[in-house]
Formats: structure tokens, C-alpha cells, sequence
């Protein structure tokens, strides 16, 4: 194609030029530029696609959009100068002269716009959107990324890549997510660029002019989001790349891994351990150690002489097992995976045909294209072998994929769905075809959902696994960086995420992992894990006292698993994170940003987690506006301000928000054992009208897709003082036989249900137990702060309407 010289088409650069030709299709635009051909594709009303390529053939990222267009109302007009598409909540203005974009709100606010002098351009294959700052334009967003909440002045690559021990500020990690969200003068967008080469999105970094995002190669693929929220914005882009499914309850307790358990004896142990010493727990790992040499499908005989037998009797104590898998297969004549691996062309290789090999813990390995269905189909039947076992959960690590020496050749052919590209293009998105390999092979079970857990991924990972941070080190400054790490993969719609709790590397404190235990608490995924040749890192091996605030913490987490469900149910619905940025709530409070405050989030909507290191026995926090409440002993604030608050290492500074209606169980050992059958509704009161729609199902199966839940929207009116429960939906019965709704904030004589009089009571709460002047107790009886006399009804549980008002 013949390039006609423009004035910006300087030296190397060339940029799209002006716009030639255009006409409509059946959702947007199509048409050629000077340099390029371009597609604008209306998704919906407030979501569109923008493509620009040098070919007359756009090309496609088969793995993670799942919407199509949609039927909108749009209106395209033209001008000399200008094009505009309109729908009823996004304006569009393409500059003819000069391809360049300016998106506007209905209000004819303006959004994002194109540098009008570079826009999209090209320098050798690389090319890049250059996009106008605005005014104090904060950035958020791109997922696994280290730094502060603002991305603003900094620039990040995404290469997915195996970082062993990472600093807080390094960049790439393991997983890419090119998704963020831009925000200025009270407005927002989001922008994805679906391109699956390396990436780099600069943020202003060593300019002032403008932000770009770039590829190595490939095209100019990228959708724009419009939203009144930034909630909204990631709720379309959850919308497009898909929302992650209900997890197995189990799946919401405590974790615990080490590299490595073994042999079965010690796994025994640990589980006994567990149990004897009354703190809850659902889940035991099994690292490369139950391997046979490392090869995965495989059990060391000698480590593990009968694993389903083992696995039987964890199940029997409550425990479910999961085990890694790593992507390497051992080059080896004799093992099977190997030999049907080459025999059905399922490894990657060169451009030659010759199988490529790399060394992982096996030794030399081949490596399966998990870009290729054929390959995918056989590694799910291959797990067979683990599921027939009776394990219930699957991790997949070193899926990068990772390699000793950490630099696979790029001229390796993948299958990327039938169109053979280099491993430039394909790199990214192997972790989350593996991840997806995983739970395809944990659904042929056909009887429980699966649990499956990434190191690697790509945008939409959150359809196929829950993913961690990686290898962590052991010090505050990565405790802290952790929970910035897990709230932005939740504005990238990763909700189930988490850490290592206590760090992989090195050795916590025992200050810090009890910090860090109550911290995770707060996580959607509460995981411990800790690398090979330390010391024991249970939550025992730090003495009694670590002991005992973490079996507080541990409690309470399950003591919130009706919280914590309703809120995974919502997630699943609205793609919104569990632990939640305030910059999604409260996106325009410069406060959240700041550097004292930027590692404050909510949890379930409710819960306002403050984290602090484990040496400070003083902080300061920030409470947005609204009405807030400690947690522990209900002492009110106003928000809109700045406190200092105590933190010796037993109290985590949690404050809830008013308004809300919180549901606590009686505490539990694991997710499979009777509770008392109370549901207890916490009413915390705010100001106007709150909601929280409860949520229960069998919390193993699939039944839930076809009506077998139990659903409730439960509304509070703190102003009139009324409360509605709904009438139940659902074919599932509840797990709870009666309510007891207790207020908070209120002041209440008399409690009513139409005409009818309720017997009002008082409850005298304790939700942790005192240990700051330590004195193991073990009958567990004596509380910490009692929030003494507070105000209480009890309720049958039944499905009809109920509305009950509460008098001063």
C-alpha cells in the first residue's frame, strides 16, 4: 500500500493520517486512512471498539472478549472536519484531517482524547495510542502492578514473567491485565487494549504532553468504557471479558501451603494440628514434593504410598486437598505424558518442527501449546488421574510460562487457536489457557465446581481461576504492597485474589504474621505459604500468643462466611471486587490517594479495612464521607476526616459503614460443619436507605444455574427506622432456622411488625478475645471489648415479606 508523506510523518514515525474513506456497518464505521484501515464498533451504549491495522485484515485476540455488539441506538454525522457517532450516553468525534479521537458524555463533558498530532502511529511494527493528558489526570487500574494507587508519572510492561522475590516496586510481574481507568474533573473512563504482544502503558512518565499505550506488533485493538461510576466502568469491562463463576464455599476458608508437605505423615500432622488446637481451616496444598521426580500426574510412591486413601481421610476431618501442576513435561521416553505429548503434536516448538525443550524442576522439559483446543482437551483428561484421587482444587504455577535462564526464544510456534504465531504474541495469554486447561479438567468430575488458582494470566483470567501475588518476601513494605497488588487486579476484575500470607521468601516476624493474618482475614483469597529450607510457618510455630490472635482472626473470617458468600455471589453478577480501592467508591476524595491512606479498601462493601504495619502501635486513618463504626466496639465517627487510631498487634483498625447490614455466623472448624442456625443480621445505622441481598446455595455444585439458591434482599430505611426482608427466591432451603437482627447506632424501645409487638432483647457481644496482657484460656470465654446491651430481635426465618420498625 502506497504511504502518502504527512506533516507528522516524521522520520520513523508514521502516523494513521488523514481519513480517506469512510462507511457505515451494522454497528459503527469503517474505513481507510492515509497509512492504516480502521473499524469502530459500538458494543453498547457506553462501550466501543476502536481498530486500527496496517493490513486489510484486523486481527483478534481469541481469548478474552466474550460480548458482542449489541443493537444501539446510534447516529452518525458528518462534517467537513469531522465525524461523530452518538449513542444515548457516548459521543464520538473522529478528526478527518489527522485520525484522532475525542470521546465526550451526552453532557458534551470531555473524556479522553488522542494527541492530535501523533494519535495512533507506528514506529517499525511498534504501535501506540498517544492520548492527551488532562489536568490532574489520576490512573488506576492495570492489574498485578507494584507503586502506589496512582499510576500517573510512571510507565509499566506488560510481559508476564516469573520474579522470584520482586521488589516492591518492580515491574513486569506475572500476570498482564492492559485495563485502566483514567479520572479528572469528576468524571472517569476505561480504556483495554486488547492486544496480547508486550505492552507498555506510560502514564506521563519522562513527558508532559501526553499517555500512550503501546504493542511490540499487532494492531491498534482497543475499547473505550463510559460510565457515570468507575464501578460502572468495571462492570462493562467485566461485562465484555467475562465475570468469574461461584466458587466452592471451601474454597472462602483458610488455606494452608508450604513448599513442601511431605510425607503423608506430616501432612497428618498438620492437619491434626488444625484441629486440636480449634482453629478453622479448610484447605491443605501439596507443592512439587508429591511428585515422582517432579513430573506432574504423578505421586511420589514413597512420600505418599496410597494418596487417595490420604485424601479420603483429610475429607473426613474437613480438609480439602489441592495440588500444584506446572506446565514443564519431563523429556523422558518412559513417561507417559511425554510420549502421547509428541505423539500427538501437543508441545510447542520451533519454527522447524523440532519439539522445544527448556529446564524446570523435572530437568529438561517439553512444554504443551495450551493455545491449541487439541492440547487443552488432552491436558483436562490427563487429570483424570488427580480427580479420580479425590483432590478437589488445582494450582498452576510456573506457567508464564517460567524456565531456568528466564528468556524463551521468541521465534517458538504456538497454535493461538489455528493461526500459528511467534511466542511474542502468544507469551501473555499461555498462563490463563493453562489456567483454563485446569478447570476444564476439574468440571469432568461433574458434580462440584472446581477451584482452580493462577500465577499467570491475561484480561478474562478471572472466567477460568483465582489468581495470588506470586513470590512475595517477608517484610512490612510487602505486606502492604500486597494489598495494593490484590485491589487493583479487583479493578481489573480479578475478585478472588490474594497473597502469601506471611511472605514465601524469608521469614516473618512474629509481630508481622500476626499482622498479617488479621490483615488476610480481609482477603477474598486467605492464603499462608512459605518457601523450602525455613522455619515453620504455621500459624502455632510463632508461640502461643501469634497463636492465639491468629486463631481470633480465623474465627472471625468464618464467623463472616455468610458476608463473604453474598458478596462473591454479587461479584459474580456485577464483576465488582470483594476488596474494593476506595478509589472505586470514592474516586474523586484526593485523600484516598494520598500515600498514608492509599492501602485503606473495603471489604464485602461493608467493612473499611485500614491495614497498618506490624511495629506501629499508632496510626492515622482516613474515613471518607458518611458515617462509620470501630468494629470492635461500635464508637461512632463522622466521616470526611482524618483520626488517630490504637494498633497494639491484636487489633486490626476495621471500621463499618454505616448504613450497612452485616451477617455473621457462630464460629465454625470448616466450611463443611454445622453451624448454630442463626443467622445474625448486624444493622449498622447510616443515612436514607441501605441494601444487602443474601445469598446461600449448597456451596458445591452447579444446581445453582438452575434455580436451587436461596436469595433475599434485605433493605434498611435509618431514617424511618424500617427494616424489609423480602420474600425469598430461590428452590434451595436456608442453612439458618431463624434471624436475629441486631442494631447498631440505634436507640430503640419498641420493635414492631405491622401492628404486632416483637420481644426486644439486648446482646452483649465479643467478637475477639482479649490477649494483650496474655493469659491462654483454653474455654475460649473471655472477650475482648464487649459492646454491651445492644438492642435485638429474633425472627423465624421463613420466606415471606417481613417488615419490622424500631421506635425511640
Amino acid at each position: 500500500m502506497t504511504t502518502v508523506a504527512t506533516s507528522v510523518n516524521r522520520a520513523q514515525n508514521q502516523s494513521a493520517g488523514k481519513v480517506i474513506s469512510w462507511k457505515p456497518t451494522a454497528h459503527g464505521i469503517t474505513g481507510r486512512t492515509e497509512t492504516s484501515y480502521f473499524k469502530i464498533s459500538i458494543f453498547t451504549d457506553t462501550i466501543v471498539r476502536i481498530q486500527l491495522s496496517r493490513s486489510e485484515q484486523f486481527f483478534s485476540n481469541p481469548y478474552s472478549v466474550v460480548q458482542s455488539p449489541k443493537e444501539t441506538s446510534l447516529k452518525v454525522s458528518e462534517e467537513p472536519e469531522i465525524l461523530t457517532l452518538e449513542t444515548a450516553e457516548l459521543k464520538i468525534v473522529l478528526s478527518k484531517n489527522e485520525w484522532a479521537l475525542s470521546f465526550y458524555d451526552q453532557h458534551g463533558n470531555l473524556l479522553n482524547q488522542d494527541d492530535p498530532a501523533f494519535g495512533v502511529s507506528w514506529l517499525g511494527t511498534e504501535v501506540t495510542n498517544y492520548k492527551k493528558l488532562q489536568p490532574n489526570e489520576k490512573f488506576i487500574g492495570l492489574g498485578e502492578k507494584t507503586g502506589g494507587i496512582d499510576r500517573a508519572g510512571q510507565a509499566f510492561t506488560n510481559w508476564n514473567t516469573d520474579y522470584f522475590a520482586y521488589g516492591v516496586n518492580d515491574d513486569p510481574l506475572y500476570m498482564s491485565i492492559p485495563f485502566y481507568i483514567g479520572i479528572h474533573r469528576q468524571r472517569a473512563y476505561g480504556i483495554y487494549f486488547d492486544n496480547t504482544h508486550k505492552t507498555t502503558f506510560n502514564f506521563g512518565a519522562s513527558n508532559r504532553r501526553f499517555s500512550y499505550f503501546s504493542a511490540e506488533d499487532g494492531d491498534m485493538d482497543y475499547y473505550f468504557f463510559q460510565g457515570h461510576t468507575v464501578a460502572d466502568i468495571i462492570s462493562g469491562y467485566t461485562s465484555l471479558t467475562g465475570k468469574m463463576s461461584m466458587p466452592p464455599l471451601w474454597a472462602l476458608g483458610f488455606q494452608q501451603c508450604r513448599y513442601s508437605y511431605y510425607p503423608e505423615s506430616e501432612v497428618f500432622a498438620l492437619a491434626n494440628n488444625f484441629r486440636d488446637r480449634d482453629m478453622p481451616a479448610d484447605v491443605i496444598y501439596l507443592d512439587i514434593h508429591h511428585m515422582e521426580k517432579y513430573k506432574v500426574f504423578t505421586f511420589d510412591g514413597e512420600k505418599f504410598p496410597d494418596p487417595k486413601a490420604m485424601i479420603e481421610a483429610l475429607k473426613a476431618k474437613g480438609f480439602r486437598v489441592v495440588v500444584i501442576m506446572d506446565p514443564g513435561i519431563k523429556v523422558e521416553k518412559d513417561y507417559l505424558p511425554y510420549q502421547e505429548g509428541k505423539d500427538n503434536d501437543l508441545f510447542l516448538k520451533y519454527p522447524d518442527g523440532e519439539t522445544y525443550e527448556g529446564q524446570v524442576w523435572p530437568g529438561w522439559c517439553a512444554f504443551p501449546d495450551f493455545t491449541s483446543a487439541k492440547t487443552r482437551q488432552w491436558w483436562a483428561e490427563k487429570m483424570a488421574y488427580y480427580t479420580d484421587a479425590g483432590v478437589d482444587g488445582f494450582w498452576t504455577d510456573m506457567n508464564e510460562p517460567a524456565s531456568w535462564g528466564q528468556h524463551t526464544p521468541n521465534l517458538i510456534n504456538f497454535d493461538y487457536e489455528g493461526q500459528q504465531v511467534s511466542h511474542r504474541k502468544a507469551r501473555n495469554v499461555y498462563g490463563m489457557q493453562m489456567a483454563r486447561a485446569a478447570q476444564e479438567g476439574a468440571f469432568k468430575n461433574g458434580k462440584e465446581r472446581p477451584f482452580t488458582l493462577t500465577r499467570a494470566g491475561f484480561s478474562g483470567i478471572q472466567r477460568f481461576a483465582a489468581a495470588w501475588t506470586g513470590d512475595n518476601v517477608s517484610s512490612e513494605e510487602h505486606m502492604m504492597a500486597g494489598i495494593r497488588l490484590v485491589n487493583s487486579l479487583g479493578i481489573s476484575g480479578v475478585s478472588f485474589a490474594g497473597y502469601d500470607v506471611g511472605g514465601f521468601c524469608g521469614e516473618a516476624s512474629k509481630s508481622l504474621f500476626s499482622r498479617w493474618m488479621s490483615i488476610a482475614a480481609f482477603s477474598p483469597l486467605y492464603r499462608a505459604h512459605s518457601m523450602i529450607n525455613s522455619n515453620d510457618a504455621e500459624p502455632w510455630a510463632f508461640g502461643e500468643e501469634v497463636e492465639e490472635i491468629s486463631k481470633n482472626y480465623l474465627k472471625l473470617r468464618y464467623q463472616m462466611l455468610p458476608l463473604l458468600y453474598a458478596a462473591f455471589h454479587k461479584s459474580s453478577q456485577d464483576g465488582l471486587p470483594l476488596a474494593k480501592s476506595l478509589a472505586i467508591d470514592y474516586s474523586f476524595d484526593e485523600n484516598i490517594y494520598d500515600g498514608r491512606f492509599q492501602n485503606q479498601y473495603l471489604f464485602c462493601d461493608s467493612l473499611l479495612v485500614a491495614p497498618v504495619e506490624s511495629h506501629k502501635e499508632i496510626t492515622k486513618s482516613y474515613l471518607p464521607n458518611g458515617n462509620w463504626y470501630y468494629f470492635y466496639n461500635d464508637q461512632p465517627y463522622h466521616g470526611g476526616q482524618e483520626i488517630y487510631v490504637d494498633t497494639p498487634i491484636n487489633y486490626l483498625p476495621v471500621f463499618v459503614k454505616g448504613g450497612s447490614i452485616l451477617p455473621l455466623q457462630s464460629p465454625i472448624s470448616h466450611t463443611a460443619e454445622k453451624h448454630d442456625g442463626i443467622l445474625r443480621l448486624h444493622v449498622y445505622k447510616g443515612e436514607g436507605t441501605s441494601s444487602y441481598l443474601h445469598y446461600e446455595d449448597d456451596g458445591l455444585s452447579l444446581d445453582y444455574k438452575n434455580g436451587d439458591y436461596f436469595k433475599r434482599a434485605i433493605v434498611l430505611d435509618s431514617d424511618r427506622q424500617i427494616l424489609r426482608l423480602a420474600k425469598a427466591t430461590g428452590n434451595f432451603k436456608s442453612n439458618y432456622d431463624q434471624l436475629n437482627v441486631i442494631f447498631h447506632g440505634f436507640e430503640i424501645n419498641k420493635i414492631k411488625s405491622g401492628e404486632k409487638s416483637l420481644p426486644l432483647s439486648s446482646e452483649n457481644l465479643a467478637f475477639l478475645r482479649e490477649i494483650s496482657d496474655f493469659d491462654p484460656l483454653p474455654d475460649n470465654r473471655l472477650p475482648y471489648h464487649e459492646i454491651a446491651g445492644l438492642p435485638s430481635v429474633t425472627l423465624p426465618h421463613y420466606h415471606e415479606e417481613i417488615t419490622i420498625t424500631f421506635e425511640t
